[in-house]
């Protein structure tokens, strides 16, 4: 059985799109959207940027961290902004947490 399908996402969350879902540039409508079995969503320019950032290897502080800096605003509301919209993605099924690998 497979754990809980939700994750809850904190500044130390290290989230990334699951194996099922694709972030795709749609040349036919000209914008990006996430790809997953029957779903299609396209996220505003700002979750793609995001998303773009969110590899599995960077924690959400990190991605923060790195848009506070690109447009000069404050990191606390930038975060927090972060968190919600990452959240809203994870409960909707289209971001999980990266695992640690173990050897």
């Amino acid at each position: 059985m497979a754990g809980p399908r939700n994750i809850s996402i904190s500044e130390a969350s290290r989230p990334v799109l699951p194996r099922h879902a694709k972030l795709k540039y749609d040349e036919t409508r000209k914008v990006w959207v996430i790809l997953a079995p029957e779903r299609v969503l396209a996220p505003d320019e700002i979750a793609v940027e995001v998303l773009q950032l969110c590899n599995g290897e960077r924690n959400v502080g990190e991605v923060a961290d790195q848009l506070a800096e690109k447009y000069a605003a404050p990191r606390e509301a930038i975060l927090a902004d972060v968190i919600a919209m990452l959240q809203d993605l994870a409960d909707k099924g289209f971001l999980t947490e990266a695992r640690e690998k173990t050897s």
